[in-house]
């Protein structure tokens, strides 16, 4: 038997680990997770490939109920102390929202108790039992009757369902934990594409099922987004649910649906007025920076009239407001929980995105018109000098429109001319604009189905209709939107690989919602990452510490005034937020265009591409520019510092293509490399790795092939074993040692000449003796 200080981490957690904990009396089917992974790990892209990163693992979690892990355990080999794996315990802890974390080599168990900050060592058979610690738990955490209710009410879950991902559980169980404690104003913070309305319809379900919250209204100012709840996520609600429409109020239901617009009114003739102020126990505000948070808003209205004593208001955003008019934090409190993009997108549950920053000439130099020019009406055009603030506002010039359609247009041509792309523009007539110089460049598109490019803007009904079209992972058409305002928020268009910036965006709110319309994951449709093509350098805003953050909340203070006491809600506005700061000639609404300053417009100004670069999105949220060489070379070395240590790995290894596949995960992506560099594409990946990580002089696939035949290695084999070796070293100079790993190669059709691959094998003597002969080939391949 190997000694402890010999055995792997595996026989560790399975000679005594395990045995511990089941030994305690945990239930291996229903209380224990084994190999537990709670993150997809990050997508990770360059140039148009994409790899997934490892996910966070926990080897051990123990559950009190489905919806509630009471602990963690992390295994080390013996050669580590017995604490070793603490710091990775506490760290996924804390993500999980775990109360205790253990440690273990094998010897002992070293327990951290979040709840108290205390460290204690145990022996392996003094492991709690699931009973002794959840009582422990109750004890430390203080519970009282209804919180322990409310744990221990469960999810709701039909076969086939999906279950809540851990954020979605962490979320859930504190708001129900906060509901229990009597707390009647709660804020969510979740980025967009994480599931809050899933999240949202789980929190109703497990209160609605206790019977603490018996009639529940969910508000939101869209009707798809209404709908979209309806026919999705509360779907198992329809028996008792309805939508207020017609501003008419049916009391026998118990879950309501409402658009807050269905509810306002004139004052004191309100159709909320038709139920008592204790009407509902539960207000869901969806999408609660916008207009619920502003005091004098009628909207809010609807909040301040449904606000009795035992009435809970819960508001789900992925963008809390801190401005002077309009504050989340004073209406709601700090979010009591807040999963970010960039958690979101590390954690692999959202797509990465690449910028393609374009610099027109005319945007970086100004444009200034000479002495006495007029426009295409006649108009002479002021004279003073013109930037990107006022182009598509108080100057047209056509030229800068069709630059921008035909760059995007060269991109949708170079990769799918079929992505779902949306364009943002400065305002309705950019946006229709836009729409027609893309029309004429794509003519042959639009001539088979003229939906193929779209204008969807507030005025426009046409466009309007095909929203639901646009968003539907099925429809083809419109493949193209144009747009202001209108899809800034609230449409979850899953399938949208293309976001293009074309319009002046300053408010850090207008832009995180943006962004959210490319985050979804689709992988099933090919989408793993999205783009963003930015033509007025908006996405400058990706560097601001706002941009992942919370809104940073300052007090006015009045002049000759003492700084106010901040448990008394002083009013409040944002420094990073500038949506009430408004450009000259800017609109902030879909319909105001008809009245904004006169403009001039231009058609015989030349603009043209001045510059362009790409970031991609790094660990972190950084965009960063480092070419793809510096950055495959960092990633390799970080994984092998030195190249005795990579050597030694893959000589080891006797399927390459695992040793390949773990350097994908961690950003080595040799195909795009490949894809990148032509001229590489003759080398061997161990030789490429080596060449670019340590400088090593390079042979190609074809020289290494040469090189065996040369120092004799084959001809020690006779009959078929030589010409199946010598057919192994040809396919290995085409396309690589990964495609002569094994032995399903002896099944590909060049083989069949030499009759099945047990007759194969056995002219080498056996599968054994035949694994062995292909080692030694590949041993002698990577000869220096």
């Amino acid at each position: 038997m190997k000694s402890k200080g010999a055995m792997t981490e595996e026989d560790i957690k399975n000679k005594y680990i395990t045995p511990a904990v089941v030994g305690a009396g945990w239930d291996m089917q229903t209380q224990i997770y084994f190999e537990h992974y709670f993150t997809d790990g990050r997508v990770i892209v360059r140039g148009n490939l994409t790899a997934r990163a490892e996910g966070k693992r926990a080897d051990y979690l123990l559950m009190h109920k489905s919806n509630y892990p009471l602990a963690i355990i992390e295994a080390k080999d013996n050669n580590h102390p017995v604490g070793g794996g603490m710091q990775q315990a506490i760290d996924y802890a804390e993500i999980l929202d775990i109360p205790y974390a253990y440690s273990s080599n094998g010897d002992a168990f070293v327990e951290h108790n979040r709840l108290t900050g205390e460290e204690r060592t145990i022996a392996l058979s003094e492991f709690p039992s699931h009973d002794a610690l959840w009582s422990r738990y109750q004890q430390d955490a203080g519970l009282s009757t209804e919180q322990k209710e409310l744990i221990d009410e469960p999810y709701y879950f039909q076969l086939g369902d999906k279950t809540p991902r851990y954020y979605q559980r962490v979320a859930i169980n504190r708001t129900l934990d906060a509901v229990a404690q009597g707390k009647n104003r709660i804020m969510l913070v979740m980025a967009t594409g994480t599931g809050k309305t899933y999240t949202a319809f789980q929190i109703i379900y497990r209160l609605w099922k206790a019977g603490i919250k018996k009639r529940i209204l969910f508000l939101a100012d869209r009707n798809i987004l209404v709908d979209q709840t309806m026919i999705n996520d509360f779907k198992p609600f329809e028996k008792v649910m309805t939508k207020v429409e017609n501003r008419v109020l049916d009391s026998s239901y118990e879950v309501y649906t409402a658009l807050y617009q269905q509810l306002a009114g004139e004052d004191g003739t309100e159709p909320f007025r038709q139920f008592q102020p204790d009407f509902f126990d539960l207000v869901i505000i969806d999408e609660a920076h916008r207009g619920s948070a502003k005091e004098e808003s009628r909207w809010r209205k609807v909040l301040d009239y449904f606000n009795g004593p035992d009435t809970t208001h819960i508001g789900l955003t992925a963008t809390p407001k801190e401005t002077k008019d309009t504050s989340n934090t004073t209406y709601f409190g700090e979010p009591l929980y807040t999963y970010s993009l960039k958690q979101g997108i590390d954690d692999g549950f959202l797509a990465p995105y690449k910028v393609i920053r374009v610099g027109l000439d005319r945007d970086l130099e100004g444009y200034r018109p000479e002495k006495g020019k007029v426009d295409m009406f006649g108009n002479e055009i002021e004279d003073r000098e013109y930037n990107s603030t006022d182009f598509d506002r108080n100057l047209i010039i056509d030229g800068r429109t069709e630059e921008v359609a035909k760059r995007i247009t060269e991109f949708l041509k170079k990769h799918d001319r079929y992505m779902k792309t949306i364009v943002f523009c400065a305002n309705i007539d950019h946006a229709e604009r836009m729409r027609s110089a893309l029309v004429n460049l794509n003519a042959d598109l639009v001539r088979e189905n003229s939906k193929y490019i779209m204008r969807i803007t507030g005025d426009t009904p046409e466009g309007k209709a095909q929203l639901d079209n646009f968003i539907d992972r099925s429809s083809q058409y419109p493949t193209i939107v144009t747009t202001s305002k209108l899809l800034t928020t609230g449409v979850d268009a899953k399938t949208c690989r293309l976001i293009v910036l074309d319009s002046n965006i300053n408010s850090m709110t207008e832009f995180k919602q943006i962004i959210g319309r490319g985050t979804r994951l689709d992988p099933e449709f090919g989408k793993e990452y999205f783009t963003i093509m930015d033509f007025r350098n908006v996405s400058r805003l990706f560097a601001d510490p706002a941009f992942d953050g919370d809104p940073v909340v300052v007090y006015e203070v009045p002049t000759d005034s003492e700084l106010p006491d901040e448990t008394n809600e002083p009013e409040r506005t944002s420094v990073t937020d500038t949506t009430t700061f408004k450009l000259p000639g800017e609109q902030s609404d879909e319909n105001d265009y008809h009245t904004a300053p006169k403009k001039y417009r231009v058609n015989d100004v030349d603009v043209r591409i001045a510059n362009e670069r790409v970031y991609y999105y790094d660990v972190g949220g950084k965009l960063i520019t480092e070419n793809l060489i510096d950055y495959t070379k960092r990633n390799i070395r970080n994984e092998y510092a030195t190249l005795e240590e990579f050597l030694r790995k893959w000589k080891s290894a006797d399927q390459k293509q695992s040793l390949l596949d773990e350097l994908k995960k961690h950003g080595v992506l040799l195909e795009a490399l490949f894809d990148h560099k032509p001229h590489l594409k003759g080398l061997d990946e161990f030789d490429l790795i080596c060449h670019l990580a340590y400088d090593q002089k390079p042979l190609t696939k074809a020289e290494r092939a040469n090189n065996v035949k040369k120092r004799g290695y084959i001809y020690q084999y006779q009959d078929v074993a030589r010409e199946v070796l010598e057919l192994l070293l040809e396919k290995y100079k085409k396309e690589g040692v990964q495609e002569i790993d094994g032995t399903n190669v002896l099944e590909l059709p060049e083989f069949q000449r030499f009759g099945s691959s047990l007759k194969i094998v056995k002219a080498f003597g056996g599968k054994k003796e035949y694994l062995s002969a292909l080692k030694q080939l590949k041993d002698e391949i990577y000869i220096s």
